[in-house]
């Protein structure tokens, strides 16, 4: 009902809603103008000839060539004599050769003109116009699109972002709890955006006074409005703290509240705005993430896509396959990883399929038993896997800033490095496991294992016909180029299925309870596009803060002076090392993966490169480095994460749970992961080396 709908909807999520479905038009109206253009050559033959009306050309195909021969060379003798140097070398001789076969080919290319124009005008129909009204409208669709890619992503950042601000969505170390958390968070937002703001000021500034007209003159007003408007929003919730917060709270823990990117303008503003002078540096490295501003408005639908998996009953139907077999928690997490890592690979990073999927995970390995510690772990890690498979967006931004790796390559060893990964989290799970490990017997549990199969029918179904009709009609394949596109359309099938045809059948079924979940489909589309808008800004803003502190580094050559001047690096061993340690740091520091990306690119890498270390070798180990910093303390971005999916109150009671146990259950949420993750860094960076040695 539209009476339900809240204010914050229709001015927040309508708008992102609306810009979600632009991409995907824009991008699909790629794909349709072409198979347009085979149809009408299918249908009217010559198509490319009938596209616009062609005139009848003033050239002569009749032209005598003899006589057009002496007009030319009298031009020529008359050019020379009208030369005043021309006497100091002499007449130059005219090649009458060249000329004639000049003549010639310009005869023969009137000729085709005239016969294009009169196979236009021959059969150019009213049915051929109408075609071509279709086709103009789609060329014309298709330049508006490439040319607002940028446009589309401001307006995300402007909006997203504010909505973030004002629901306080943006991605911190602790939540918002008590009276000073509010007020230390808004203080500390308030300078951040304040700090934001001059800078962009000072951007648009320097581009006006220019003297020459200005270049992204929308873009650089868009980043003033909105960090002013960010700015006072902020400082309103520094003095008004809402009625729900608990009174007083310490400083200490106030301090964890403030958000990432906060902290991120801080470092970036210091060196900007007060060591270097450079007031306009802060916003304009943000402005680096509009140079890929196709790849980041489909992190928004791979987003929107594994938000809309949540309002699904997909995972849990997954999930009931394996439940016959009544198996250990440890070998269920090994499951969940190895099963979350596709949905993982296609939407785009390991943050948005714990956002999706990590309640469903979560609360799976709980009904089978599992400790709260293993599940919180399990879900962390739920992402963490699938990033270096095939069509993951990470690695498509990683190819599309460093010429010297290919999208197959990365992929190629990814699946290596997938494989290896699963096995170490697979032996860790065994050794950590608490009960004896067994499993229901085959007669008892394969029977009640494949009837779980038969819920699972509709939407196998669902997605090979939409795969399908994308082939036919559009001539497209799922791939990491089509996957942002793609993956949201299946996604969006299934959830009108499940919500209009399949509603009843699952009601049946035992579920478990999720508020977030919707019973209609425009209820789910809501909900999913809500929390993508608050999603997407508190991510959106990290990446570009995660830019400016790469400008930070980038500018003062920290990583190259260290490497030329530190006496570091003194062979591969030491080079391996060094980046080990620097690329894990900067996953611990909360950097958002897409930012750090891009800082890597254009420092660690070059270093990398330059003392041998082979370009899929670095950018393996630099994934896997990444993940093992997401998991890892003090930041523990994933765990972040983890807890927005399930909630704080079953952190708590994981801790409660695990109180008097050994170190490693009391610590099982960060220490699994770290375990896994790290063994696997280590083999991915020496063990080539280790094996070069060998050779």
């Amino acid at each position: 009902m539209l009476s339900t709908r809240t204010l914050r909807e229709w001015i927040s999520s309508l708008p992102v809603l609306l810009l979600i479905v632009m991409v995907m038009a824009i991008s699909l109206n790629e794909k349709m103008y072409s198979q347009m253009l085979r149809v009408g050559e299918q249908l009217f033959g010559n198509y490319y000839i009938l596209r616009v009306d062609i005139p009848t050309p003033s050239c002569d195909p009749k032209q005598d060539i003899d006589q057009a021969l002496e007009e030319e060379i009298h031009k020529q003798k008359a050019a020379q004599q009208s030369d005043e140097f021309g006497d100091l070398f002499g007449d130059s001789p005219i090649d009458t050769d060249a000329l004639r076969v000049s003549l010639e080919g310009q005869r023969q290319a009137c000729v085709q003109q005239h016969e294009m124009a009169k196979i236009n005008q021959e059969r150019v129909t009213d049915d051929i116009r109408a075609f071509r009204v279709l086709d103009h409208a789609m060329l014309a669709i298709g330049h508006i699109g490439r040319d607002s890619q940028q446009l589309i992503l401001l307006a995300l950042i402007f909006i997203c972002g504010l909505t973030a601000t004002m629901t306080n969505h943006h991605i911190s170390l602790r939540p918002l709890q008590n009276a000073n958390d509010y007020r230390v968070s808004g203080i500390a937002q308030t300078i951040a955006n304040l700090s934001l703001a001059i800078s962009a000021w000072e951007y648009l500034q320097i581009g006006a006074n220019a003297g020459v007209p200005m270049q992204n003159e929308s873009t650089r007003w868009g980043y003033v409005i909105v960090f002013c408007l960010m700015t006072g929003i902020s400082l309103l919730q520094s003095l008004f703290v809402p009625k729900s917060a608990a009174p007083g709270g310490g400083i200490g823990k106030a301090l964890l509240s403030i958000p990432l990117y906060a902290y991120a303008t801080f470092g970036a503003a210091y060196y900007f705005l007060i060591a270097s002078g450079n007031k306009q540096g802060l916003v304009l490295h943000v402005d680096r993430i509009m140079d890929a501003a196709d790849l980041f408005t489909k992190i928004s639908l791979l987003i929107w896509a594994g938000l809309l998996i949540k309002q699904t009953h997909i995972g849990e139907l997954v999930f009931r396959i394996f439940k016959p077999w009544r198996l250990p928690p440890e070998l269920l997490a090994f499951v969940a990883i190895f099963l979350m890592a596709v949905p993982t690979a296609y939407t785009g990073a390991s943050g948005a399929i714990i956002v999706a999927m990590g309640g469903v995970v979560y609360n799976e390995l709980r009904r089978a038993g599992a400790r709260r510690n293993l599940a919180l772990a399990t879900t962390a890690m739920t992402g963490s896997l699938g990033v270096v498979l095939k069509p993951c967006l990470l690695v498509l931004i990683i190819a599309f800033l460093n010429k010297e790796v290919t999208t197959d390559d990365l992929f190629h060893w990814g699946s290596r490095v997938f494989i290896m990964t699963s096995f170490i989290f697979f032996v860790i799970a065994l050794i950590a496991r608490e009960e004896k490990l067994s499993v229901a017997p085959t007669r008892e549990a394969l029977v009640p294992s494949l009837k779980a199969f038969i819920p699972l029918f509709p939407y196998v179904i669902l997605v090979a016909i939409t795969l399908l009709l994308f082939y036919v009609l559009l001539d497209v394949k799922l791939d990491e180029n089509t996957a942002a596109i793609m993956v949201p359309m299946i996604v969006l099938v299934m959830v009108i299925y499940e919500k209009l045809l399949g509603k009843k059948r699952l009601e049946e079924q035992e579920t478990y309870h999720d508020e977030e979940r919707q019973t209609t489909a425009e209820g789910a589309i809501r909900v999913a596009t809500s929390s993508t808008a608050e999603l997407m800004g508190g991510l959106m803003l990290l990446i570009a803060l995660s830019m400016s502190i790469g400008g930070v580094i980038e500018e003062t050559h920290i990583i190259q002076n260290a490497a030329e001047h530190g006496g570091l690096f003194h062979n591969q061993w030491t080079v391996m090392t060094a980046l080990i340690i620097v690329l894990m740091m900067i996953g611990m520091s909360g950097m958002e993966p897409f930012g750090a990306v891009i800082l890597v690119s254009g420092s660690l890498a070059q270093v990398a490169y330059k003392f041998g270390i082979d370009p899929i070798h670095f950018w393996m180990l630099t994934l896997v480095s990444f993940e093992l910093g997401f998991l890892a303390p003090p930041v523990g971005l994933n765990h972040l994460l983890t807890r927005h999916a399930v909630g704080d109150r079953e952190v708590e009671l994981g801790k409660q749970e695990a109180a008097n146990k050994a170190f490693w259950y009391r610590h099982e949420r960060y220490l699994f992961p770290v375990v896994v993750m790290g063994i696997s860094m280590l083999a991915v960076g020496y063990g080539p080396l280790i094996w070069q040695s060998m050779q």
